[in-house]
Parts: C-alpha cells; sequence; structure tokens
C-alpha cells in the first residue's frame, strides 16, 4: 500500500527485449549451416537488450515530472510500465488511483471522420466508465480552439490541430496519474502555454502528470521536476533547472 502522498512508485525496476540477429547469407552457406547447425542457420545468438536497469523512483501529487534523454534511453518504456502494458522482469510498480496516458496524437482515431466524431471516439476510449460525454467533448472542443476545423475530416488535421485535440480531450477529466509521451511537439507555443495551465489546474483537482520530450523549453516551461535517463538508468533527478544544465551539457 502506497503512502497517500505518492501517486506512483518504482522499486529496481529492470527490463529487457531480447533481439534475434538475421544473417543474409548466400544459399551455398545456407546449405552447409543447415546440414551442421540447422538451428542457427539463419539466425544469430540473441542479444540482450537493457531498457531499464535497476531504477527506483518515486511520483508525488502534485508532480510535474519531465522525462529527457536521448532516443534509446528508457523513456517511452517506463511510461508504459507505468501505464501496464509492459511487466518488468524485475523490481515492482505500484501505482495509486487511475493511470490515463497518451503515447501518439492519431491513437484511437479514424481519419475519416470528423474532429468532433473523433473526439467522441477519444472521450469513449479514455473515459469508459462516463455514460454522458457529450458536456466533456464540447468542453473540450472549445478549449482546443479548432473552431469550424472541429467539423472537418481528421486526415485534414496538421500535426498541431491533432495535438490540441488530442490533449483537450485527456486532460478534460482529472486523473491520479496523466501520462502525455512526446504529445506537445505538435503544438504551437501559444496552444502550450495554455495547455500548461490547464494541466496545473488538473493536478490540483488530481495527483501528477508526466511528460516525455526532447524540448527543453517545453520541459521548462510545464514541469516543476525533471528526470534525465541514460542507458536505462536515471543519471538526474530533481529541479528543473539543475536537470536541464546537466542534459544540454551532456549533449
Amino acid at each position: 500500500m502506497l503512502d497517500s502522498n505518492l501517486v506512483a512508485k518504482g522499486e529496481n525496476v529492470s527490463l529487457h527485449f531480447e533481439l534475434q540477429h538475421y544473417f543474409q547469407n548466400s544459399l551455398r552457406d545456407k546449405f552447409i549451416s543447415a546440414v551442421r547447425n540447422p538451428i542457427d542457420t539463419f539466425f544469430g545468438e540473441k542479444e540482450i537488450l537493457k531498457i531499464l536497469d535497476g531504477i527506483s523512483f518515486e511520483i508525488k501529487k502534485g508532480d510535474r515530472l519531465g522525462i529527457i534523454g536521448v532516443n534509446g534511453t528508457g523513456k517511452t518504456t517506463l511510461c508504459r510500465c507505468l501505464v501496464g502494458m509492459y511487466k518488468p522482469q524485475k523490481g515492482k510498480i505500484e501505482v495509486n488511483g487511475t493511470v490515463r496516458g497518451i503515447f501518439d496524437t492519431s491513437t484511437g482515431i479514424m481519419p475519416e471522420l470528423t474532429g468532433r466524431e473523433n473526439a467522441y471516439l477519444l472521450a469513449r476510449l479514455f473515459y469508459p466508465k462516463l455514460r454522458d460525454l457529450t458536456s466533456i467533448v464540447e468542453e473540450a472542443l472549445e478549449f482546443s480552439e479548432l473552431g469550424h476545423f472541429a467539423d472537418i475530416q481528421f486526415k485534414q488535421y496538421s500535426k498541431g490541430m491533432q495535438s490540441r485535440l488530442a490533449l483537450s480531450i485527456i486532460s478534460s477529466v482529472p486523473a491520479d496519474l496523466l501520462m502525455l509521451d512526446e504529445v506537445f511537439d505538435g503544438a504551437d507555443v501559444f496552444f502550450q502555454t495554455k495547455i500548461a495551465e490547464r494541466m496545473k489546474n488538473l493536478i490540483q483537482k488530481s495527483g501528477a502528470v508526466v511528460f516525455v520530450s526532447h524540448s527543453a523549453k517545453q520541459v521548462e516551461k510545464l514541469c516543476n521536476r525533471v528526470m534525465i535517463l541514460d542507458k536505462g538508468k536515471i543519471l538526474f533527478d530533481g529541479p528543473v533547472d539543475q536537470g536541464l544544465k546537466i542534459y544540454l551539457n551532456s549533449r
């Protein structure tokens, strides 16, 4: 049982993937290998790729945690562990309450439908227990400032418009832990400022928000704490200004 002030906790979390390499040999080499060792004719030995390597952390109520690091350091994997998509091979993750996450602004989207129709699909995906979604959808559309574009096919939307719609819907109802993985990258600076204020109000009514981003400016604007992942380990976890200096100087 987690402390009432904690939203999530990870203890010695490790997760790896097994990679099987494919060898493109000549027909002659494949024939000889098949005779000598049928199992390894086309595939070599498995490689173990460590994504998360024994990390421990706590996420407290009120945290706006920014997770940063170069590609392949385990940012998205950690978020997917938090929402229950992946189960660590070692260690454990505990979450106190409801978790809601979005990893792609096209998740659950039907491109041929309008923005308004897709807003209802997203609302049903994010809030399956709510019966009346009309007020949520209409408020989110108003907040998104899509205007008449709400009734235009989603496939006509720019990346920024997609972000506006998805972020407006997912931030409509409080959650104990909200995960946002690089979904701010398409939003313009004006909407980022607006959604940041909405997130602050949302947190006051609920728990915490986790942002994954490559943008130091976004993290500086949206977060009150930053975690740097490096080769599956936590390089830093603390104040945003200090963390960004370490991150930018290491690149």
